[in-house]
């Protein structure tokens, strides 16, 4: 089914991102305000003052997530998470589980969240969103950006004291996450969602050649900027986390698994493993959302009861950088 948009502030099941060449855009976010800790944009950082919407299913969604946890940020930012499935009216918070009902707008859909904060708001309506409850509008609805400031602002209220983006490696992370987001980040989408065999197959080849190239890299470092954990590896471990489950079948990304990379997908069990973040992983969120959301790809629904995927077996990232990653 489509995925579906808001026009002028009224919903239309209708999508809008694919070009005549079949290639599929990604529609550019529009909220783009930052939190900041002194208060110098207008969004102080304060405890309690803003929530924050996702999807367990979403990759985009799933960063912050991971950031909001492994900061310590949980009392701090409030948390809401949508349905699995996109129904016709899009985004839904509902009763099943892992589902967190919004305590804040009391709204049924998501995309009330969005008009709320613009009543004629046109667009995608997307996780994740950033919302400030005392000025009652968006703040931020960009994935990348929001995982910045989560990192960042809150110093003075985080429980953990540790630094994604630290400043010797600022620049790295940047070109990092620029390098991973067209052929990785996008690029499975950009597979998936391609209506032509040419879109399909630029995209598909691009995505593995990317991957390749960063198991190589992996080869020789235990993370992507060296051996420090940064944004630019949580970036890069929502994508990898749902590849074999959903990306290599459903999106027809099947020239290799990421098990069968030899530093991938140990490096993917090293930060499945860091503390706290399998609590924000729900694969069952994630099959059901692409298997049963994308009915243009999968008409049927049908969801797959494999792969058998452990990602708690012995990784040996933490051996010294004279020994080889595997």
């Amino acid at each position: 089914m489509p995925l579906g948009m808001l026009v002028e502030g009224q919903w239309l099941n209708q999508e809008k991102d694919r070009d005549a060449a079949g290639k599929f855009n990604r529609t550019p976010t529009q909220f783009h305000n930052r939190i900041t800790a002194d208060g110098s944009s207008g969004f102080p950082a304060e405890a309690g003052r803003y929530h924050l919407y996702v999807s367990w299913a979403c990759p985009w969604a799933h960063r912050t997530a991971i950031l909001r946890q492994l900061k310590g940020l949980d009392d701090v930012i409030g948390l809401s998470a949508v349905a699995a499935v996109i129904e016709e009216d899009g985004w839904e918070f509902s009763e099943e589980p892992g589902s967190i009902p919004d305590s804040v707008n009391g709204a049924r859909y998501l995309r009330e969240i969005y008009t709320k904060a613009v009543a004629d708001y046109t667009g995608k309506v997307t996780v994740p969103v950033l919302w400030d409850k005392q000025t009652g509008t968006i703040v931020n609805n960009e994935s990348r950006e929001i995982i910045r400031m989560l990192d960042t602002e809150f110093g003075d209220f985080a429980k953990a004291d540790i630094n994604f983006y630290p400043e010797d490696l600022a620049e790295s992370i940047d070109q990092t996450i620029d390098a991973i987001y067209q052929p990785i980040n996008n690029g499975v989408y950009r597979s998936g969602f391609a209506t032509t065999q040419e879109a399909y197959e630029e995209a598909v080849t691009e995505l593995f050649e990317a991957l390749d190239h960063w198991n190589d890299v992996l080869g020789q470092q235990r993370y992507l900027c060296g051996n420090r954990i940064t944004e630019a590896d949580w970036c890069m471990f929502t994508t990898l986390l749902r590849f074999d489950a959903v990306y290599y079948g459903h999106f027809k990304c099947n020239l290799r698994r990421i098990v069968d990379y030899n530093n991938l997908w140990g490096y993917l069990r090293d930060l499945y493993q860091q503390p706290g973040v399998r609590d924000t992983c729900n694969l069952d969120h994630i099959k059901r959302h692409y298997y049963r959301s994308h009915t243009n790809i999968n008409p049927t629904r049908i969801v797959p009861k494999g792969p058998i995927l452990d990602f708690d077996t012995v990784h040996h990232r933490d051996r010294g950088r004279d020994r080889k990653f595997d």
